[in-house]
This record gives structure tokens, C-alpha cells and sequence, in this order.
């Protein structure tokens, strides 16, 4: 059965897409822990991220790198946090959070944006590029 982001992959799933090329997809998270919180996924699925063969994890990696960047420029912040964690969608995806305090790395506080917002800022970090 496929995981809700091979659905976003496949197109059966909207998504505000920040970037993608062949192998990888960047969007935001609908439950972000601060504004700006993006997902970057392999678009294959894999479970587990260090079962990616090492090409493609190292891909992951830099396009990772690419969208932070573009985060950071967009998103008032102090760094764009990192985290791999796993466990609640069984395809690997690295999470790129905008943070200005530790607290944002740590799941438990979300923010809201409305549509209109999350596609505005879609559109602003793709201007980043």
C-alpha cells in the first residue's frame, strides 16, 4: 500500500510544492511546527532513510541543502533546523524547519497558515530558488 507521500508523488494528493526534479520532492507541511517547515522526500519509496542507496541519499542531501537555503532566505529565522525522524510516515523525508527557538524542533508546537497563506509562501520560497 503506498504511503501518503508516494500519494503526493503520484499526484492523488495536492501538495504546496516547493520544488522537484526526477528523484526528489520538496513540500510544505500542512501541520508545521513554525512557518516554513518543509518536507524533502525521495520520490521513491523507501521506509527507512539510511536504506537509501548512497547516491540517492546524497542527492537527498543536496537537494535538502537547496531548499534550506531558499528557506532561510524567505522565512525570517535564525537557521533552518534539521531532523530525521521516521516514524510517522514510512517513507523517508527529511524535515527543514525555520527556527528561532529550540522549542520549534520539537513537534509539539504547530502553527496554522490558511491556504491562501501556505500558497503564498510556496510561491515565495520558489522565488528563493
Amino acid at each position: 500500500m503506498s504511503t501518503i507521500f508516494t500519494k503526493i508523488v503520484n499526484g492523488e494528493i495536492p501538495c504546496y510544492k516547493i520544488a522537484e526534479d526526477d528523484n526528489f520532492l520538496a513540500f510544505l507541511d500542512v501541520n508545521p511546527n513554525a512557518k516554513g517547515h518543509t518536507l524533502c522526500i525521495p520520490k521513491q519509496e523507501i521506509n527507512k532513510i539510511f536504506d537509501i542507496e548512497d547516491d540517492l541519499y546524497l542527492g537527498l542531501m543536496a537537494f535538502s541543502k537547496k531548499i534550506a537555503i531558499a528557506l532561510e532566505k524567505t522565512v525570517p529565522c535564525k537557521r533552518v533546523g534539521m531532523a530525521v525522524v521516521g516514524l510517522e510516515v514510512p517513507h523517508a523525508h527529511v524535515h527543514l524547519i525555520p527556527l528561532n527557538e529550540m522549542d520549534e524542533m520539537r513537534f509539539l508546537n504547530k502553527v496554522a497558515l490558511s491556504k491562501d497563506e501556505f500558497e503564498a509562501l510556496a510561491k515565495d520560497i520558489q522565488a528563493n530558488l
